[in-house]
């Protein structure tokens, strides 16, 4: 008797039209993100493509904002890859609706329509709140570099320009000067008033070179001219002369040694600035990587502010400085924007440590958490004769030696940490697929949607905990035997039996 087998004939047709929710589970996230179409609002994309009727049809643009979200949050963002995804993965065909969008046209839809998906941010953000996944308890704050789309090869120092700008005039003077001579020369062979030749395409291009590096340089000084004013227009007004003994008393405070090392920084910058400017992404800056010591990259640093409760991220921004300093106040402020609330408590590595934003108002009802120290001893003291000795520092070190200090601060790490691992790990997003800040700040925000989306779904459709394998004893009487299965019975997970009976309820 030979053995039955289904059939499997490729050629066979299907005698009714398939249906494109019979291709994937409904606990799949394809589907999930094409259900959520319906809960967000994309009216201010579809108010864009006003026309008369007549050309060619154009893409729907929630089908496009499927193939992004999903793009995203699986680790494929290029155009190309998601292009050929819609031939090959069947959860991109199926949120193509079994259509090919050419790659230039997801391109220039993702970089036209940046800022609208960067408000999706927020909606995203609101499901999660509704979902109860956002509690605002404990809130850490911390960043991450992320490569620019460009390299640190086409970063030019300001002093390298100086150079390459004279040699560019050097050559210039010099292709002028021949081109003077060859007129005179073709004068006196067929005469003056003849029509002139056109511009030599080496003196076209000389100039266009010469034209670029000058507004590099020009940029360069711009930028470090306004840190320069900021500094200055910041700074408290000084009288002339030496301070006397009970200025401190009537608020006439001396600027800190700090300030004054950032003024002296500033006016040095001014003279001759010292950043680097990239010829093809010109907002991008050279960070220290942290990955490798003494490597430097060309790279964005992307902040985010994650809650505690369920890892979902409730304020992204992108900065051009290279490190934390100045970002505790505004990731603060984006979150209090966000919310519309203030967080129990924010918490940051000591990369976010200056003692003067303890004393900002944005912070009266709100619990800090910086550690001043790269280390802290048990005895509250600094470990190192370089770390800051002021009164703020010591309070910060009391308020973390306490166990509610310890205990909320310990929260720093397992919040933010695992939330850049999923996006740059599990996902593959190292590199910024555009250029320029603005369209880099909305993709970092869609970024951190997709981030959230995939909580959602997670919280959606949760999975059932693995249930914990015991050892089978072996030998004794078979009463002993009996107790133990039916002990084994009763170790199933609540959340196990609660998927059984069809009623989600999370275990304890």
């Amino acid at each position: 008797m030979t053995k039955r087998f289904r059939d499997c004939n490729l050629d066979q047709m299907f005698l009714l039209p398939p249906s494109f929710h019979k291709w994937l589970p409904d606990n799949h996230l394809a589907p999930f993100i094409a259900d959520l179409m319906d809960v967000l609002n994309l009216a201010p994309f579809y108010a864009k493509h006003k026309g008369d009727g007549r050309g060619q049809s154009a893409y729907d643009p929630g089908m496009m904002i499927r193939l992004l979200l999903y793009g995203y949050a699986v680790g494929v963002s290029s155009s190309r890859r998601i292009e050929r995804a819609t031939h090959d993965d069947l959860a991109f065909r199926y949120l193509a609706a079994n259509q090919h969008p050419d790659h230039a046209s997801i391109a220039a839809f993702r970089r036209e329509q940046m800022p609208l998906l960067a408000e999706l941010f927020l909606q995203a953000l609101r499901l999660c709140e509704k979902a109860g996944l956002v509690k605002l308890g404990n809130v850490a704050i911390d960043g991450t570099k992320i490569l620019a789309n460009a390299s640190t090869r086409r970063s030019v120092p300001y002093e390298k320009l100086k150079e390459r700008e004279k040699y560019w005039e050097k050559v210039i003077a010099d292709l002028l000067a021949a081109a003077e001579q060859s007129d005179t020369q073709e004068d006196l062979c067929y005469g003056p008033g003849q029509q002139a030749d056109p511009l030599p395409p080496d003196l076209a291009d000389a100039q266009k070179r010469l034209e670029k590096i000058r507004q590099a340089k020009a940029q360069l000084e711009q930028e470090a001219q306004a840190e320069l004013e900021e500094l200055q227009r910041q700074a408290p007004p000084r009288k002339r002369g030496r301070p006397r003994k009970d200025a401190q008393t009537e608020g006439q405070a001396q600027p800190s040694q700090r300030a004054k090392k950032q003024a002296q920084r500033a006016r040095k910058k001014a003279a001759s600035p010292s950043r680097q400017h990239n010829f093809v992404d010109p907002d991008s800056r050279v960070m220290p990587d942290s990955r490798h010591k003494k490597s430097f990259v060309q790279a964005y640093n992307a902040q985010a502010a994650v809650d505690a409760h369920a890892q979902v991220i409730v304020a992204a921004e992108i900065t051009q400085q290279t490190n934390d300093r100045q970002q505790l106040v505004p990731m603060t402020q984006a979150v209090k924007k966000n919310m519309g609330q203030d967080p129990d408590a924010i918490l940051a590595d000591t990369g976010y440590w200056i003692g003067e934003c303890l004393r900002n108002p944005i912070f009266q009802n709100i619990l800090v958490l910086v550690p001043p120290d790269s280390q802290r001893s048990g005895a509250g003291k600094p470990v190192s004769d370089k770390a800051p000795n002021t009164e703020e520092a010591q309070w910060m070190r009391d308020v973390l030696a306490t166990a509610n200090g310890q205990r909320r601060y310990g929260l720093r790490k397992t919040t933010v940490e695992p939330v850049f691992g999923q996006i740059k790990e599990w996902r593959d997003t190292r590199r910024f697929r555009l250029r320029g800040l603005e369209l880099v700040s909305g993709e970092w925000k869609l970024i951190c949607a997709t981030h959230n989306l995939c909580k959602l779904h997670a919280h959606r459709y949760p999975k059932p905990k693995p249930q914990a394998r015991i050892k089978r004893m072996k030998g004794g009487t078979e009463k002993q035997r009996g107790v133990q299965a039916a002990f084994c019975s009763h170790r199933r997970s609540p959340r196990r039996l609660s998927l059984h009976t069809g009623v989600f309820a999370p275990a304890d």
